[in-house]
């Protein structure tokens, strides 16, 4: 009786440092694409790629919906952002690795959204905290969803831990985007409730 039950927790062992292995690689991919850019954008092309931006109600801002997560104003910027974007990032992965591509495709969506339509018409807008709030928004809002004790511990530790940075969604901060904030962030709940229902089970 022991043998195969110490094989098969070797095997869950190995499989659950492959998942962590992986889920590192992704994060920190991911951030030393965005250090990449903005080295290129600063040595290479001046800061001009920060012209690729959100532009609200623009046409060509459209685009910026897609590329303003990858563009900073700057390092400070940049770290600004990489070490939530990591944390945060690693939390939403913890049910599920894909979850994360999931989270953070739709606050990149919704928050760009958002910020096309009410932004101010003469602003350019740029940088990962779009998503690294949804990601908040997401964690934060999960518990409440699906009323289960990992989620809801999950909520108030992301809460103790970032809870200030929802200041962030508020308007008057000069030179902040507020609207990526808040809108990043609702994209994150809505998220939040939409992969709740895929989690809990079948009723009746």
């Amino acid at each position: 009786m022991s043998g195969p039950v110490e094989t098969r927790s070797v095997g869950e062992w190995r499989g659950l440092k492959k998942e962590l292995w992986r889920q590192g690689k992704i994060l920190l991919g991911v951030v030393l694409a965005l250090w990449l850019v903005e080295i290129a954008d600063v040595l290479v092309f001046g800061g001009a790629l920060d012209g690729y931006g959100i532009r609200p109600r623009s046409l060509s801002g459209l685009l910026g919906i897609a590329l303003a997560p990858a563009l900073h104003g700057g390092f400070r910027h940049l770290m600004a952002n990489s070490v939530p974007l990591v944390v945060l990032g690693w939390f939403v992965m913890l049910r599920q690795t894909h979850d994360y591509f999931i989270v953070a495709a739709a606050s990149t969506l919704i928050g760009g959204a958002g910020v096309w339509l009410i932004g101010d018409a003469n602003s350019v807008h740029i940088g990962a905290s779009i998503v690294v709030f949804g990601f908040l928004g997401y964690l934060l809002s999960r518990g409440y969803f699906e009323r289960r004790f990992l989620p809801v511990v999950g909520s108030v530790i992301v809460g103790l831990m970032y809870g200030g940075a929802l200041f962030g969604i508020l308007p008057g901060q000069r030179g902040i985007s507020w609207e990526g904030h808040l809108f990043g962030f609702l994209g994150g709940i809505l998220a939040a409730r939409a992969m709740s229902r895929r989690a809990l089970p079948a009723q009746g």
